[in-house]
């Protein structure tokens, strides 16, 4: 079994959605994050640098995120995947993007996907 970092929930601003309603100001979004890694050498050292900083991480999402154009959540979510896989040391990550404003009757919508390394 592999081991994961995670972040949950993590509040985020952007710009994104395909009707004009939605292309007028940033909205939330919440991300889901998942990154597997082995982190065996950070449970042994207890040294950062053995791990993923996952307050780097959501920085880093944070940033795509505020500079976004995107339509669609699918293309922010693959465009955050495959800059995670780049950008750390992890084999792959789970990314759920939720948009809890998107349909007023429902919690949230959103996507839900996994990628790993050997395909990024």
């Amino acid at each position: 079994m592999a081991d994961v970092v995670f972040i949950d929930g993590l509040r985020v601003q952007a710009l994104i959605g395909v009707y004009q309603a939605e292309r007028g100001a940033a909205q939330p979004l919440l991300f889901d994050v998942e990154m597997t890694l082995d982190t065996r050498s950070a449970g042994g050292s207890d040294a950062l640098a053995d791990t993923v900083d996952y307050a780097v991480v959501a920085q880093a999402i944070q940033a795509t995120c505020a500079q976004s154009g995107f339509a669609l959540v699918e293309a922010l979510a693959e465009t955050v995947a495959a800059q995670l896989l780049r950008d750390f040391p992890i084999q792959a990550v789970l990314l759920r993007v939720t948009k809890p404003q998107a349909v007023p009757a429902a919690r949230g919508v959103g996507v839900r996907i996994v990628r790993t390394r050997d395909a990024a």
